[in-house]
């Protein structure tokens, strides 16, 4: 079955351009375009995608808060949303990643990066930019609270690895890959993270593991 893709750019050529290479994509299906955030959150309301790919600048409703309200604190039914940008600024990326976005992207990633993020985000994993992860390491270390959130139970020893690849972008694959255990294992490991961290999905797990400077910046 296709991963349902819903692409919201206020920019006619960019937008044209990202609908052209999901759909040239096996598995992939583009179901809807939206060029302000309004039309976007209306759209993506109606049609429940797989996963919405939303810009950050546009008119009406901007793409952090169409996150926020597809896939934000108090919402029943999160959607998958990858955040795509132009711009290249730490509140952007602080902002969609709070807001509850499953990726964050530059708009000049390349097409191989962009198809990885939807498939990821439309199988709960989470997918950001590579040089983007590196920074955000560099600015929780520095913003981390001084005495760090204990998590409802201890931490395993293996959850404390699977929690540091989390955080550092890999996908349950590439987790699997390094740990050599099985997907389903990876799988159930992240699952207990989640429900002893009290949070939501694997972005709120990396993000918990910034605050808490349970990873430092490389």
């Amino acid at each position: 079955m296709s991963i349902r893709v819903v692409v919201a750019d206020d920019q006619d050529l960019v937008r044209t351009g990202l609908v052209m290479i999901l759909g040239a994509q096996p598995g992939l299906e583009v179901v809807g375009e939206a060029a302000d955030g309004l039309d976007a959150l209306d759209l993506a309301t109606r049609l429940r995608p797989d996963v919405l790919l939303v810009d950050i600048r546009m008119p009406g409703l901007d793409g952090i808060e169409v996150t926020r309200r597809l896939a934000g604190e108090g919402v029943a039914d999160p959607m998958a949303v990858v955040v795509i940008t132009t711009f290249d600024l730490d509140e952007y990326v602080l902002g969609a990643l709070r807001a509850g976005a499953r990726g964050f992207l530059l708009k000049d990633a390349g097409p191989e990066l962009l198809v990885q993020a939807i498939h990821a985000a439309a199988n709960g994993d989470a997918l950001i930019a590579p040089n983007v992860t590196r920074r955000l390491l560099a600015t929780f270390a520095d913003q981390a609270p001084v005495v760090p959130v204990q998590p409802i139970d201890p931490l395993t020893e293996r959850e404390e690895e699977v929690l540091a690849l989390v955080a550092r972008g890999r996908t349950n694959a590439e987790i699997a890959t390094e740990l050599f255990v099985g997907l389903s294992t990876v799988k159930t490991h992240v699952a207990s993270l989640m429900t002893k961290l009290g949070v939501r999905n694997r972005v709120e797990i990396a993000m918990w593991a910034y605050d808490t400077r349970r990873v430092r910046a490389d």
